[in-house]
């Protein structure tokens, strides 16, 4: 049993880690040389995350779903360097909007720097991939074309926030569908497509890589509330301190109070006030949702998502890469334990 990349998926099988390490280390390489610019600044700062490290779940996607056809396929290590250029792209943008503080256990660029060097850095890694994709042909880029406006949609719509008449829970599974799940469907897509593997298994990875995406950022919303800053790499109760809804809250807005339980109505009263400026509120509010049902709910949400990727699989011919796959589910049960 082996582990596999920075992310800590165990392979037993010698010959898939073989494969899989040696295509992760291949676009570890290319990410670094990606990202060189004539500009010394753009340098450093486009390098700023990938030097974070981070788990390359999108790459590791690539690589299991290449598995279904050939795995050294000169296209299949350039596709995983476009997915994960276009996620650190996104993760710039993202930590201005949010005025995230820390990510992957480092300042976010926009504390490091100012937030037009992070937007224009996220600017800069869209462009590259782009450079990266354009060596892949014209299907690859109306793949990703149609991936990416998933991904602002999903940006947009939570942006915007749900409607009146919209569900709460709905619209922010609908977001994430766009924002994380557009890139786990592309990244498992493009490993089976430039692979060669036949159209129905690239159909159901393509499927899989959709539930994946999500299951996983359910798991983060899990572990933001759940976890200490060294378990999850950026500040616990992020989401909550500057009042984003994630799963847990949106859970529990859909529960009714219960008037007996004083720490249940604290915590409704606390999620009422603006907890960014105040330390001591925002701790009272973490340690009380992480005591509350609604984390627990949480957690089967999250494992249901999960467990229906997994179902997906079972078309699949048996084979070491759909253990991994299976693998990954377990995954994500144990980030949210």
């Amino acid at each position: 049993m082996t582990v596999v990349g920075p992310f800590g998926l165990t392979v037993q099988d010698r010959d898939l880690t073989r494969d899989v390490q040696a295509g992760m280390d291949a676009v570890e390489r290319a990410l670094t040389e990606t990202v060189k610019s004539d500009v010394p600044l753009i340098t450093i700062t486009a390098s700023h995350l990938i030097q974070a490290g981070g788990k390359r779940f999108r790459p590791l996607l690539v690589m299991l779903a290449a598995q279904f056809g050939d795995p050294a396929a000169p296209g299949v290590v350039t596709s995983a360097v476009v997915v994960e250029l276009t996620h650190l792209a996104t993760l710039y943008h993202d930590d201005v909007m949010d005025e995230a503080p820390v990510r992957r256990g480092v300042p976010s660029a926009n504390t490091r720097w100012d937030n037009s060097v992070a937007i224009l850095t996220g600017d800069f890694l869209f462009s590259r991939a782009s450079q990266v994709l354009a060596d892949l042909g014209p299907e690859a880029v109306r793949i990703q074309a149609d991936a990416f406006e998933r991904l602002v949609t999903g940006q947009i719509l939570e942006t915007a926030g749900p409607r009146p008449e919209d569900n709460p829970l709905q619209h922010y599974l609908d977001v994430l569908a766009g924002k994380t799940g557009s890139l786990g469907a592309v990244s498992c897509r493009f490993g089976a497509l430039m692979a060669g593997a036949e159209t129905w298994i690239v159909d159901i990875l393509t499927q899989y890589g959709e539930k994946m995406g999500i299951a996983f950022q359910l798991a983060d919303d899990v572990l933001d509330i759940a976890s200490d800053a060294d378990e999850s790499g950026k500040t616990p109760g992020t989401d909550l301190r500057e009042g984003v809804p994630t799963l847990p809250i949106l859970l529990l807005q859909q529960t009714p109070v219960d008037p007996a339980d004083p720490s249940d109505v604290r915590l409704r009263e606390l999620l009422t006030l603006d907890l960014a400026g105040d330390d001591e509120l925002h701790a009272e509010a973490l340690g009380l949702l992480r005591r509350h049902p609604a984390l627990e709910h949480a957690r089967r949400e999250t494992l249901r998502y999960a467990e229906e990727a997994r179902a997906l699989l079972a078309p699949l011919p048996a084979c070491p890469a759909k253990d991994a796959l299976e693998g990954l589910c377990d995954m994500v049960a144990i980030r949210t334990m």
